[in-house]
């Protein structure tokens, strides 16, 4: 929708009860019993929900409804193709990697070089803690 459709629904005055009848795929699942689809056993727990949709829809949410789903099909026809398009996408992104991006931030902006020297894990003793700072202090 666009800023102009928003303003012509709003001085039309059109709830969502008049866009089911304009929209027939939009009442799937939100018809006279849509308390009763979404929650069987609990009726009433999208209660203010759907009365906010139906009666209230300040933001169009199912006035441009159609346009949703159209959209959303596009979504899904181009997630099964994701895994190609990430694929690719990798393949020619060129020479970067984040080791290299943080070794030549190091070696530019702090004037350091890297270490072979590994630091122990957290879940390691404190004796190799000691070693490490030891091997540190030695180069």
């Amino acid at each position: 929708m666009r800023v102009e459709d928003v303003a012509a629904l709003d001085k039309k005055g059109l709830r969502r009860h008049g866009l089911l009848q304009e929209e027939p795929g939009a009442e799937t699942g939100y018809g006279s019993d849509h308390q009763r689809l979404l929650q069987p056993n609990n009726p009433d727990l999208f209660k203010d929900l759907t009365d906010m949709l139906f009666k209230y829809d300040r933001f169009k949410v199912f006035a441009d409804f159609d346009d949703y789903v159209k959209s959303q099909e596009k979504v899904s026809k181009l997630y099964q193709e994701w895994t190609k398009m990430v694929i690719k996408n990798i393949a020619s992104s060129g020479k970067f990697s984040s080791d290299r991006t943080i070794t030549d931030y190091a070696k530019e902006v702090w004037g350091v070089e890297p270490t072979d020297l590994k630091i122990p894990a957290p879940n390691e003793p404190r004796e190799a803690i000691v070693e490490t700072a030891k091997a540190l202090k030695k180069k």
